[in-house]
């Protein structure tokens, strides 16, 4: 492959979005090509914005994906999908957890609360698949795996081998939550091949 893969992976802190980045950068390395990682904590500890970005290819010079760029855009949280659509290539796709958690400066009254989301999504996002994660993470055993139900989905999408994902996420997750997020996984993919 010559060209660069890019991959934002957008959410609010506490969702495991850079767990899933570590998994997704390490598939990818593991598959022989050149990785580079960034992460944007924000005030993750907070329920503030995350955002970590993924390239891969034969040769990356940077981490950081230009606006406009990502092939993928892949949202752990509905609010962020619209908050970083400017991320995402023309032709590129989000993959969207149907999922909303109120930020923070909404719940402190500092900002109104969006009504029309799911129209914004609709309108920011012509390739896009919709994935309600956090029903799939509980069908899996614990509403905290949505992070790999959301890497499942995205790994449908990639040119990366089964193995490697596996390897990767024996690798990253600690062998006592292994099986769990490996069911997660597994619902993900299976939520991304059914639209």
């Amino acid at each position: 492959m010559s060209r660069t893969v890019n991959i934002a992976l957008v959410g609010v802190g506490g969702q495991g979005i850079l767990l899933a980045s570590e998994v997704v950068s390490l598939a990818a390395m593991l598959s022989g090509y050149d990785v580079k990682k960034s992460e944007v904590h924000g005030m993750a500890q907070r329920g503030g914005s995350v955002m970590s970005e993924v390239r891969y290819g034969e040769k990356v010079h940077s981490p950081l994906i230009p606006y406009g760029e990502a092939d993928f855009l892949v949202s752990f949280e509905a609010l962020e999908a619209v908050r970083n659509a400017d991320m995402l290539a023309l032709g590129g796709t989000a993959l969207i957890n149907t999922q909303t958690i109120i930020p923070v400066t909404v719940s402190s009254g500092q900002q109104p609360w969006v009504d029309d989301l799911d129209d914004r999504i609709e309108r920011a996002f012509q390739n896009r698949i919709l994935i309600d994660a956090l029903t799939a993470a509980r069908d899996a055993g614990n509403i905290r795996t949505v992070n790999m139900v959301m890497t499942g989905a995205l790994s449908r999408l990639m040119e990366i081998s089964e193995g490697a994902w596996l390897q990767a996420m024996k690798e990253v997750i600690p062998s006592k939550y292994l099986e769990v997020n490996l069911r997660a996984f597994e619902a993900g993919k299976e939520a991304a091949s059914t639209k």
